[in-house]
Order: C-alpha cells, then structure tokens, then sequence
C-alpha cells in the first residue's frame, strides 16, 4: 500500500512566504501540464506494477485555481490511471478559500474526494493583506458553509503564527474563529522565512518585523492550551485533529512509508529512492516527452539515512517513536543504536524513553529541532 501526492504548481497570485513550486496560472500551458502529469502517473504505476493506493492528495500551489473543467479532467485521469479502490482510506485536495466555486465543490465530490485542506493562515484581514493573501475572513466562512453544504464532514484550517505584525491578541482571535466553525483538523505551522519568498527579500532589506522568539514560543503554547481546550487532540507537532480525524497521508510522511510523488516539482518515496521532480512547467513537460519520467535527482537511500529519517520524522508525532515498529523495520533496537542521544535527551527533559516508544515532552516540541539535530551523523 503507497501514497501518491499529486502536485498543481499553479496560483491566481503569489504568497509572500511561500517557497512551494509554483507560477502564476495566466498564460500557463495548464491543459498540456494535466496531459504529462497522466502520462507520469501512468508510467510510474506501470513501472511500480500498480500498487494500491491508501491516500491520494492534491496539493499546490492552488489545485483549485483550476477550472471546472481542469478539475474534472485531472480527476478523472486520477481514476482512470490511478485506479483508487475500495482500500482507498482519505482522497484529500487543498483548497483556497476564494477560488472554491459550488461547481467545483460538487466536482470534487463527485470524484470521491472525502477531505478538503483550507489555506486560511489568519482570520484577521489586515494580516491577511501583509503577507499576500487576497481572501478575505468572510471568504473563509462562505467557502466553509459552503463546503458543508456540498456534503464535506472532513475539512481541515491551516493557519500560521509568528507573522509580521502579529500578536499574541491575533493569534488568539483567529483561533477562537477557527475553533467556533468546528472544522475535524487543524494544522497550525510557525511561519519560517524561505528564500527565494517575498518576505526573504524584504528581511535581506531589514524591512520585515516578526515577533520576537520568546513571542513565538508564547503563540506555540497558546496554540496547544486552545486546542487541547476545545478537545481537539495534537497528534503532531504542528497537527490537531478530532478523534479519527488525523490526516492519514500525512502520516506516511511522518512514519517514513512510501509515497508517490506526481507533478512539476514533487518529491516521491518509493522502494528506498527518493525522487525530485523537474520544477519549471516547461522543463517538466519536456522531460515526460523525452523519457516519459521527470525526475531531476535520484537517490537510494542507505540504511543509516532510512534509520536517522525514521527517528527525526517519527518525533514530530506526539506518539514518537515505536520501538517495535522500529526494530521490525531495520533489525536493531532505538536504544542500542542511540544510548548516548537519548540520554543525554532524557536528561535535559526533552523526550520521554519508555519501553514501547520516544516521545517528546512540552519543552522537547518547543525545542523540537534540536532534538531531531542530536540523531543526525550519529550512526
């Protein structure tokens, strides 16, 4: 059983944060690049022997700034090529607030897609408008009532904290928001300067203001007290969710299973190799011309690699790491491959070592990027 992660690099407009592989959608060969992303996951499944597939999920860029139609045809190469069966456990698409027509939330469910991801960021509109986003709170709340309408019981808010000119008062309203319109998910990331972004360029001028970090740790915790508050239960650093609502494709990133990557730009996972796409539309497109593959790199991952991964992305989950799962993996107990790392861990009080499993503490997820550090070149 694999994932597969299909990628639309495509945007009505472009977010000052965001380093994802995407381009503005006007003047774009949209109806060509569908064309190749079929011909890709059609030569990957041959090449794979057509495995099953637990998760799909369509991400951006802005899957849909899509039209309609482009959305009814990508989805329909979806089940012509992709055969998703009745194993098929979440069919998920990111959505924008103000691009989600009635017709293309009917679309969408017509195809079976059973969870839908908002990009909300913030609800208040003048933070909205510093880091480029063009919806509006009011368009969040329509789209929202909207989806329900069209028969979606799985909706997941994405929203950020530590945001030029954001305060603890903002965060907080913006989660009292989120929390009243009783989404089953919530993913709540802390904003990190890429380059290559807007506010990149901005912070090499000395022009972009972000709470200082003591502040964002404040917001961090504030985050975890609502949640937990409103018994919406952290199962990952960064991901909220009612009971059964966790989402279950991003689980096979964070418990290091496989996953096919497809589109312009993606990464994939499969059999041991890591794959990264051809970003540029044009340059995508011409590779599946050539070779039918659009692969940029390759890289078959060594045991050592897999182990170090397993334990840095396992962390970010608030289970941890199992140890039985783990030793069924690779043949070796946690403990005897990392004594030194894990009790020196311990003992600052930034993980729990129990017989079954690592996990973090509180301090260890605010310090979370240290812990995964302390497992790097140690094997």
């Amino acid at each position: 059983m694999k994932a597969a992660y299909i990628h639309i690099p495509f945007c009505e407009h472009i977010c000052h944060y965001c380093d994802f592989n995407k381009f503005f959608i006007q003047s774009q060969p949209v109806d060509e690049y569908l064309r190749s992303l079929e011909k890709e996951m059609a030569n990957s499944m041959e090449a794979t022997g057509h495995p099953e597939l637990k998760t799909i999920f369509i991400g951006g860029g802005t899957p849909t700034s899509l039209s309609a139609a482009q959305l009814e045809r990508l989805l329909d190469s979806i089940h012509r090529v992709l055969k998703p069966s009745e194993s098929l456990a979440e069919f998920a698409v990111e959505a924008n607030p103000d691009d989600l027509s009635a017709e293309k939330l009917d679309v969408l469910k017509a195809a079976g897609v059973d969870r839908l991801s908002f990009g909300v960021q913030t609800f208040e509109d003048e933070l909205l408008k510093k880091i480029g986003r063009v919806h509006e709170q009011k368009d969040v709340l329509v789209s929202f009532e909207r989806a329900r309408k069209a028969g979606f019981d799985n909706i997941s808010l994405d929203l950020m904290f530590g945001l030029p000119g954001q305060t603890i008062g903002h965060l907080a309203s913006s989660l009292d928001t989120a929390l009243a319109l009783g989404a089953e998910h919530y993913s709540v990331y802390s904003l990190i300067v890429e380059p290559k972004t807007v506010f990149y360029n901005l912070m090499k001028k000395g022009r972009l203001h972000l709470p200082p970090q003591d502040q964002e740790a404040e917001m961090y915790e504030l985050v975890m007290r609502k949640m937990e508050e409103a018994g919406i239960g952290q199962y990952e650093i960064s991901n909220y969710a009612k009971k059964g609502y966790e989402s279950k494709h991003n689980l096979t990133y964070w418990n290091n299973e496989d996953y096919f990557g497809f589109g312009a730009g993606a990464h994939g996972y499969i059999n041991g190799e890591r794959t990264v796409n051809a970003g540029p539309v044009k340059h995508y497109i011409d590779l599946i011309e050539q070779s039918g593959f659009p692969y940029k790199e390759k890289h078959m991952v060594t045991k050592n690699e897999q182990i170090e991964e397993e334990m840095f992305l396992g962390l970010r989950k608030t289970e941890g790491v199992n140890k039985e799962r783990f030793f069924e993996k690779y043949g070796r107990s946690v403990d005897d491959l990392f004594p030194k790392v894990l009790h020196s861990l311990e003992e600052t009080g930034l993980i729990v070592n129990t017989n079954k499993n690592v996990f973090l503490t509180h301090n260890g997820k605010l310090l979370g990027n240290e812990v995964f550090q302390a497992f790097l070149g140690e094997l």
